[in-house]
């Protein structure tokens, strides 16, 4: 049984985490940066007969240069539940479809991760509670380990979702730690009084604690919609309706809260601690955020600083247009997720000087 939710923050920022937070929370936009990189459309390649859905599910394979996504069968919503299409795509450096799986599995898949043996990852966050005129067995709102060949492993939660001590509803992604913990990230919704918050697991699936819930106040979520990691351990949770990122050790103490990379649907942190910071809302479907510019911002995850901003390559679109989801190559080469209504992949590559 899950333990309740908590809420932690480091003794030696408790003082100062609160003013340091209003200060952060109140800064001018980072739009101004360079960009370095061009865009390029159509580079991974489909069977033929076979359009691009909403994805925000996109990580590099153990190689470092073939790309795993998983697209939501050819629309966004509901698309995939009794789909024959395999939704969980790899491809290679050149952008050719290797192979496929997941159908049967997965209702809409939200979030991905691939550990260091190459398994796959993926966060269901729907469920065919969320479809009218479902009247089937109920599934969705799970975690799914897969083979690197397509054999499912493993399931975290419970088919068909669970709220309070049961797990999940909405699960937006999963984070596999070097030492194989498991970080699962709950709460598509930032409406008051739903789940909000971040479960641990060890490497077997047996859950260990959640902490945080709604709200706005540090170590609360609305929407931890995405988790990446640094080479020192620390866990950055994508807190996407409180327009920042958190900070966390592996024990769910926050111990920084940074605001300076926008509302970020996706966050993406490469070996050399370079964040990619994906905002895919502000201005078109979250007009309040001020005047940030949707993007991916890259910047570091030791110091905060932001270095350049890949702007929407449509900035009059209305919609989730640019990346929703972000990883990076091991040549830097950068991938976006895109939610629509476009749709599909993007690959921006920075030339060489």
């Amino acid at each position: 049984m899950a333990k309740q939710p908590k809420i932690k923050v480091a003794c030696a920022a408790l003082l100062l985490l609160p003013a340091i937070a209003f200060a952060q929370a109140n800064m001018p936009p980072v739009n101004d940066l360079p960009n370095p990189y061009i865009t390029q459309s159509g580079y991974f390649k489909l069977p033929a007969g076979r359009e691009w859905g909403s994805s925000s599910t996109v990580d590099i394979h153990p190689d470092g240069e073939s790309i795993w996504v998983a697209e939501r069968c050819g629309a966004n919503i509901n698309a995939c539940v009794n789909n024959p299409v395999n939704m969980v795509m790899l491809f290679d450096k050149a952008g050719t479809l290797l192979r496929s799986f997941g159908t049967g599995y997965i209702a809409w898949p939200h979030g991905i991760d691939v550990d260091d043996d190459g398994n796959v990852w993926i966060a269901d966050a729907r469920g065919t509670d969320q479809m009218q005129d479902y009247d089937g067995e109920p599934w969705g709102h799970q975690v799914h380990k897969f083979s690197p060949t397509g054999i499912h492993l493993m399931s975290l939660g419970k088919k068909g979702g669970g709220r309070d001590e049961e797990y999940f509803y909405t699960p937006n992604d999963v984070l596999v730690a070097p030492d194989g913990s498991i970080f699962v990230g709950e709460g598509h919704s930032s409406a008051e009084g739903t789940p909000n918050r971040v479960h641990k697991f060890d490497a077997d699936g047996n859950h260990l604690f959640s902490f945080g819930e709604w709200g706005m106040g540090p170590g609360q979520f609305r929407q931890p919609h995405a988790l990446a990691m640094d080479s020192r351990g620390r866990l950055f949770v994508a807190d996407r309706g409180n327009d920042r990122i958190q900070i966390f050790d592996q024990e769910g103490n926050l111990l920084d809260t940074w605001y300076q990379f926008s509302r970020n649907s996706g966050i993406f942190i490469d070996d050399n601690d370079v964040l990619y910071a994906a905002d895919s809302e502000s201005g078109s479907v979250n007009p309040d955020h001020g005047d940030w510019l949707r993007g991916i911002r890259v910047g570091s995850a030791i110091t905060g600083t932001v270095e350049f901003l890949i702007p929407d390559p449509q900035p009059d679109c209305r919609g989730t247009c640019t990346a929703e989801g972000v990883v990076a190559d091991k040549h830097g080469n950068i991938f976006g997720a895109e939610v629509g209504p476009v749709g599909g992949i993007k690959r921006y590559v920075r030339p060489a000087n």
